[in-house]
């Protein structure tokens, strides 16, 4: 029977996904993340091949001539391109698995708060079609306050505010379930957006979305910075004939351009709040609510939304790494399988 037992170990894998709209994060049992990388598959547009996946598709975005097509096959958390999505899907699944073939392969994959039914499936029959033997979703609120270390089995109630490319997941969890939650269709896409609109608005430049990402990243914030910052960017403009120029960009421009959706993040939390009862409350206030996800790396959010809503804010630990780690939580430890719904 041990013997058994170490063969069918040997011949099976389990891995988590966080199949985002911005990046697929991959944990494997035993070894950790293995893999963090951009959502887009680069394919020919006459052959349907697939070209190129993750990173190296993400950099013919901007650059690739007109027979290939880059493809973001994620868009608010969900599948928007089921067949692009299937084939990233087994790309990432074959490379976490270092190409070995399983008789028994188990995928985690963390799916946006209520995901409707029609979602879910198109999820996990993308998994299936992709290689796996049995597939589980687990909710990202979950994920993300399993991945950050909140005590998600305890009486008492923690919030997780997990900031993604597609959407905000804000959630209230207690006794290892969701007391009160929303999902909102913002995040860095949005933020990127933002940031293109108000320089088309204020220059009458376009610039390219990796541009507006660099912006975000290099001087984005959503507090008043100590020093204020500058950046150069340069773009198309509309009123000389579509000509190259370059203008300096301000971190209060850019901070501009993003607030309306951190005020829309901050009004998500309070109406969280609301759903809450007196004693939930209490509890969140003494503990307050972590902060994850790509958005928490914005400079000053956790300050703006503490300022908001009145709860303490704090960034969490490897907030990039939160909702991957927490499939892994699910994976590594039998007791927290039950939170991972078929």
């Amino acid at each position: 029977m041990h013997l058994f037992s170490n063969l069918l170990s040997f011949f099976s894998a389990s891995i988590g996904i966080d199949l985002g709209t911005a990046n697929v994060l991959v944990y494997v049992k035993g070894r950790g993340v293995v893999i963090n990388e951009p959502s887009y598959v680069a394919i020919d547009r006459n052959t349907k091949k697939v070209l190129a996946v993750g990173a190296e598709a993400k950099r013919w975005a901007s650059l690739a001539p007109q027979n290939i097509e880059v493809i973001r096959p994620m868009s608010e958390g969900v599948i928007s391109d089921y067949e692009v999505s299937e084939q990233m899907l087994r790309y990432f699944i074959t490379r976490a698995t270092n190409h070995n073939s399983f008789t028994q392969l188990k995928v985690v994959i963390a799916v946006p708060y209520k995901l409707n039914a029609v979602n879910q499936r198109a999820v996990k029959d993308s998994a299936y079609r992709a290689g796996a033997h049995q597939v589980e979703l687990l909710e990202e609120p979950i994920a993300s306050a399993l991945g950050v270390g909140l005590p998600v089995g305890e009486p008492g109630a923690s919030m997780i505010i997990d900031m993604g490319g597609g959407t905000t997941e804000i959630a209230v969890i207690s006794l290892g379930g969701i007391a009160a939650a929303n999902s909102l269709p913002i995040g860095g896409d949005a933020l990127e957006e933002a940031i293109i609109k108000k320089v088309e608005l204020d220059y009458n430049l376009d610039i390219s979305r990796k541009t507006a990402e660099i912006l975000k990243k290099e001087i984005g914030s959503a507090w008043e910075l100590p020093t204020e910052k500058t950046f150069e960017i340069r773009g198309r403009d509309r009123s000389n004939r579509n000509l190259p120029k370059a203008i300096t960009i301000t971190s209060q421009e850019v901070r501009e351009a993003m607030m309306e959706c951190f005020k829309k993040m901050a009004q998500g939390v309070r109406d969280v709040l609301g759903e809450c009862k007196p004693e939930i409350s209490s509890d969140l206030y003494d503990r307050g609510a972590a902060l994850a996800g790509g958005g928490a790396l914005i400079r000053g959010l956790d300050q703006f939304l503490s300022a908001e809503t009145g709860l303490p804010v704090f960034v969490a630990e490897e907030p990039l790494y939160a909702v991957v780690k927490g499939t892994g939580v699910v994976i590594e430890n039998s007791e927290w399988n039950r939170h991972a719904k078929v």
